[in-house]
């Protein structure tokens, strides 16, 4: 069933045919429209560069100023915090070298401090221990003397027994004299 339109006749399957007089192809590519095309076609640009110029572009050169600053702002305090950073480092290893001949004037002093009462001890020790060797020797010359006089008396009473038993008699101060001279020597 063809049906009339505006441009032509329709087929049967829908295709538009031309009827004589009609210009065939796309209505933009039509010179007789030609002229209504260009005047809307000025029309929408200058509304397009109007709102681009107007809104859009100040709201672009907006943003982009905004993040330029704050570019610049956080460069500027990476720079600040960087800059500290160095410092706190730079502190940090003054304090680790002061900490570090401070433990060495530390470590000195406890190793003087301890030599000092080791040899307070020692000191102490050997006059405990010369003390002792004083008292032993002491000891041990009343020990020596005590036993020269027990060898004394024994030699006298034991020289005044073989005296006896060899039938003499002898005198105590006699007896003493003898034992007296054989000890010396």
């Amino acid at each position: 069933m063809a049906t009339p339109t505006g441009d032509g006749l329709a087929d049967a399957t829908g295709v538009a045919t031309h009827a004589e007089g009609a210009a065939p192809g796309m209505p933009q590519l039509n010179f007789d429209h030609w002229g209504n095309q260009v005047f809307w076609l000025l029309i929408t640009l200058v509304v397009i560069y109007l709102i681009l110029s107007r809104v859009a572009l100040p709201r672009i050169s907006a943003v982009l100023a905004e993040r330029t600053g704050t570019i610049t702002n956080d460069i500027a305090a990476a720079e600040d915090l960087k800059q500290k950073a160095v410092e706190a480092e730079a502190a940090y290893d003054k304090a680790l070298a002061d900490a570090r001949v401070e433990a060495g004037k530390i470590v000195a002093d406890t190793k003087a401090e301890i030599q000092a009462d080791l040899d307070a001890a020692t000191a102490k020790a050997d006059a405990e221990i010369a003390a002792k060797a004083a008292e032993g020797e002491k000891a041990i010359a009343e020990i020596r003397a005590n036993a020269l006089e027990s060898i004394e008396a024994v030699a006298k009473d034991t020289a005044a027994a073989i005296v006896s038993g060899l039938g003499f008699s002898a005198e105590a101060k006699t007896v003493d004299q003898a034992v007296a001279d054989r000890m010396k020597g």
